[in-house]
């Protein structure tokens, strides 16, 4: 009779805690694998073009929103304001911030509101994706506001 043992068939147990924590911090959590998206931007499998995809719809939906508006001033402007807004993990846009200088507020005190609706009219969006799951993403939409 023999015995004999091998450590090669011994499997070593991994804690489900452990392998969470494992995989949790192989995620780099500063970019996503896929960003949100508008209806027309879903047929983008490259990240960039995602990207590119988003940002553009986004940014010409402000534009064409603010086109139709009454700008008048009484001088020449030529300000940036940036719009920081956050995507949650089901699609909707809250956190909306909008920060402009005070000459730019004081010559269009609309401009804030004008700002805010165009963004409560966007159509549905996706969220982003990390790993296949949805999460909470931030932009920032720089908007050029000049006047001739």
């Amino acid at each position: 009779m023999l015995a004999t043992s091998c450590q090669f068939f011994e499997m070593e147990k991994i804690s489900s805690d452990a392998f969470y924590e494992e995989e949790m911090q192989a995620i780099d959590w500063e970019s996503v694998t896929q960003y949100p998206a508008f209806e027309e931007c879903e047929a983008f499998t490259e990240k960039n073009e995602q990207k590119h995809c988003f940002e553009t719809r986004l940014r010409n939906h402000v534009y064409r929103w603010l086109e139709g508006k009454p700008m008048v001033t009484y001088q020449d402007l030529n300000h940036t304001v940036l719009m920081d807004l956050t995507i949650s993990k089901t699609g909707a846009i809250s956190d909306l911030q909008i920060e402009m200088d005070s000459v730019l507020r004081h010559s269009l005190p609309l401009l804030q509101e004008w700002l805010t609706t165009s963004i409560d009219s966007l159509p549905p969006l996706e969220p982003a994706y990390k790993s296949g799951i949805p999460v909470k993403t931030k932009f920032t939409l720089p908007v050029v506001i000049a006047t001739n």
